[in-house]
């Protein structure tokens, strides 16, 4: 939250100070290359990469307001990923002069490798630090954060609920529609969301087991399920935020609901396996303290992919 601005300028020395800093961090995280993390692409084109990968369908309009981006620069770029193939545009169905923007299957698997790259980077950087230094440094972070960012509006309240009748035919088909829009996955993955809810149905242990449906206003957004591996270990399954309300934390409490319920339910352990196309997923659980265990391409629903294996300790 920002505090009242003081009357009184800021000294020469204070904004030196300032100044030394930015130039000292950019330099420490290479953003000065001509390209970023031995990437095509420059740190803008890797941050409107970033927005895309987080919030779809978003105009042009929109990041060049949270990034500040000059129009001008901002029209180049996303030409030059359209060209790429790295996006999609489709007219804004309120103004149609506009365009909402969106990360094709190529758009994504660049992001991903992306955010790769910066993950693997940042884990290096502080692996040449002590805990307490660590702690120091994020927690200063936090406060440059706290200082200079303005107050977040007010956000649409969601609640969790236990799912019931006419949620699991709703999770099966949303999954199908968004994954085969988004990522150009095939029917075969439907197939796959259709067995896996079925056997859920089938098999359920509510002492156990549980599945959770995000809901806004009586409308369901997201889903999750939580199902029994072992005596041990739970898993997570079918995770699935719609984009309206994508931002919001949903996928986060989710996820924390899921870690909630397997402690109560004495779990030692929880596993889950995604791709590692799908960032705003694996960064909600890197958050949540789960670790990357296993790695492996394989081809399914119609694309090559890198499957992941990631674990919880509990």
């Amino acid at each position: 939250m920002l505090h009242p601005p003081s009357n009184s300028r800021p000294s020469e020395d204070q904004v030196s100070a300032v100044r030394a800093f930015n130039r000292f961090y950019t330099k420490k995280l290479g953003v000065l290359d001509q390209h970023l993390l031995n990437s095509p692409f420059s740190l803008s084109e890797a941050r409107v990469l970033y927005e895309l990968a987080q919030h779809e369908g978003v105009s042009a309009k929109e990041i060049g307001l949270t990034l500040g981006l000059d129009p001008g620069y901002l029209s180049r770029i996303v030409q030059s990923f359209d060209e790429q193939g790295l996006i999609s545009r489709t007219p804004l169905p309120s103004d149609r002069r506009q365009q909402q923007l969106s990360l094709t299957a190529e758009g994504r698997q660049a992001f991903a490798k992306l955010d790769h790259s910066s993950q693997s980077e940042i884990a290096a950087m502080l692996r040449g630090l002590t805990g307490q230094d660590r702690d120091r440094l994020i927690g200063a972070m936090a406060m440059i954060e706290d200082i200079l960012e303005p107050e977040a509006p007010s956000r649409p309240a969601f609640l969790l609920r236990s799912h019931r009748p006419g949620d699991i035919g709703w999770v099966v088909s949303r999954h199908a529609a968004v994954y085969a829009e988004e990522y150009g996955w095939d029917i075969s993955f439907e197939a796959l969301a259709a067995e896996i809810t079925a056997q859920f149905l089938r098999r359920f242990d509510p002492k156990r087991e549980h599945c959770w449906i995000a809901d806004i206003a009586g409308e369901p957004v997201g889903s999750i399920f939580l199902v029994k591996d072992t005596d041990e270990v739970a898993k997570i399954r079918l995770l699935l935020v719609e984009k309206k309300a994508r931002g919001l934390g949903v996928g986060r409490a989710l996820v924390e609901q899921c870690i909630r319920f397997a402690r109560e339910k004495n779990y030692k352990k929880i596993a889950l396996w995604t791709q590692s196309i799908l960032v705003a997923a694996r960064d909600i659980y890197r958050r949540a303290g789960f670790e990357l265990v296993a790695e492996e391409p394989h081809h399914s629903f119609g694309v090559d992919l890198l499957g992941e294996t990631w674990e919880l300790k509990l």
